[in-house]
């Protein structure tokens, strides 16, 4: 009896352990308190558009989880240089990713248009840039019905290139998506 007692006890406890170290084991990155910026955080992405040619500057509120997707009014021929600002409610928290550079990526993806991108950030160790700052030479607009942008800022790649890829500039292996936001384009 005494047999059976302990090694019910021992199973219990070995259970628990298991349990508890499960539910450690799936928090991002292993601890939250790490994460310079968890993504429950972002409330809205705005993107400064200067146009080079009048200096004049347009801003685009994407509010996270709304589902609208405001469109950013661009001229063919034209070139702009776009700051993306990354919003905790009223904090800015777009210094937070510039410090943590090494572990951010940004990817611009103009399905249905004809943008040039070049990032104008500095680069990080590796010699890639965010993304935080841009310029975009547009080409053409509206190549096709609908054209949008989808922005996308990537945790921890473990590798990332800027280069055109199909339609996006940018792309990653590894990583996780801190923010996504789509924007619509016209001209």
């Amino acid at each position: 009896m005494k047999n059976i007692l302990s090694v019910r006890t021992l199973s219990t406890l070995f259970l628990l352990a298991f349990i508890s170290l499960s539910i450690v084991s799936c928090s991002r990155d292993n601890d939250f308190e790490a994460d310079d910026l968890p993504q429950e955080e972002l409330t809205n992405i705005v993107l400064h558009v200067k146009n080079l040619t009048t200096n004049n500057v347009q801003d685009y509120n994407y509010s996270v989880g709304s589902g609208a997707a405001p469109a950013i009014k661009l001229e063919d021929g034209k070139s702009y240089e776009v700051t993306a600002q990354f919003m905790n409610g009223s904090e800015d928290v777009t210094s937070e990713i510039e410090m943590a550079k090494d572990e951010h990526f940004m990817i611009f993806n103009f399905p249905k248009s004809d943008i040039q991108l070049e990032r104008l950030d500095a680069p990080n160790k590796k010699g890639v840039r965010v993304g935080l700052k841009t310029k975009w030479t547009v080409v053409k607009a509206a190549k096709d019905s609908s054209p949008k942008l989808i922005m996308t800022l990537i945790h921890e790649p473990a590798s990332a290139n800027e280069n055109l890829n199909g339609t996006a500039w940018g792309s990653v292996t590894g990583g996780e998506t801190d923010a996504e936001a789509s924007f619509g384009i016209t001209n």
